[in-house]
């Protein structure tokens, strides 16, 4: 038990599943609140959060056995893409606090929030762990290009959700539907004027969040190689130390 402690997936477990412990005690007191259930699509759409940073998981581990070129790599790759844009959809969610009763908004937008977060902590947290598996096969640049180009599109599927009403299942089960929204999208992105701003906002807010968490955990690591290293040079010069 001491050594599944100490490694460092099990902390980030506990954290994500603190985080989800919280979400749970505020939506259960929001019913209380209620007196009756209310915006059961922030659970739905937390769960639907959770499902990147779990494909990203088994992809890691798939990808110690066989080359991501590999059929089975490659299907959770898809998956992953797929539902990656679920973490960061919930931002949207805000616009429901409008519906919201007077008497309980300011409780609603700190429950709101404490799911948007956890739901941004698992998109970002899922994309650094595919991010680190790229930068073990391609350069860093090529690497820092494919999470942009991520970001940008898990932007573009946020407008697709929130304004065109579709979701990741309709890939799979309306495809011609999706792709027919979205070539008429692109060729005639002027009458909807609405998109470049909800995209690039978008874009904007999730590249700021992630490359601010992506520095942090760097300086971190950086950090911790150099306390290791000075632990190590200390025993070195005084052998009693260890």
């Amino acid at each position: 038990m001491r050594q599944i402690a100490k490694k460092p997936w099990f902390d980030l477990v506990v954290i994500l599943a603190s985080g989800g412990v919280v979400c749970l005690g505020l939506y259960l007191y929001s019913i209380v609140l209620n007196h009756g259930i209310t915006d059961p699509f922030l659970v739905v759409n937390l769960l639907l959060a959770g499902i990147p940073i779990l494909l990203s998981w088994r992809l890691v581990v798939v990808l110690k056995k066989k080359l991501w070129s590999a059929w089975e790599p490659l299907l959770y790759t898809f998956l992953w893409i797929i539902f990656l844009p679920n973490s960061f959809y919930m931002v949207s969610d805000y616009i429901h606090l409008e519906s919201i009763n007077p008497n309980v908004i300011l409780y609603s937008a700190v429950m709101y929030t404490a799911f948007i977060f956890l739901a941004l902590l698992l998109g970002v947290v899922s994309l650094y762990i595919v991010h680190q598996e790229l930068k073990k096969r391609i350069s860093k640049r090529s690497a820092a290009m494919v999470v942009v180009i991520l970001l940008l599109g898990c932007s573009f599927a946020i407008y697709l959700g929130r304004d065109m009403r579709w979701d990741s299942w309709d890939i799979v089960l309306n495809p011609g539907g999706v792709l027919f929204d979205i070539s008429n999208l692109l060729l005639q992105p002027h009458t909807y004027p609405d998109m470049m701003r909800t995209i690039t906002s978008f874009f904007a807010l999730l590249g700021s969040i992630y490359f601010i968490i992506w520095r942090f955990a760097y300086i971190l690591w950086r950090s911790g190689v150099k306390d290791m290293a000075r632990h190590i040079k200390q025993e070195q010069h005084n052998p009693k130390l260890s």
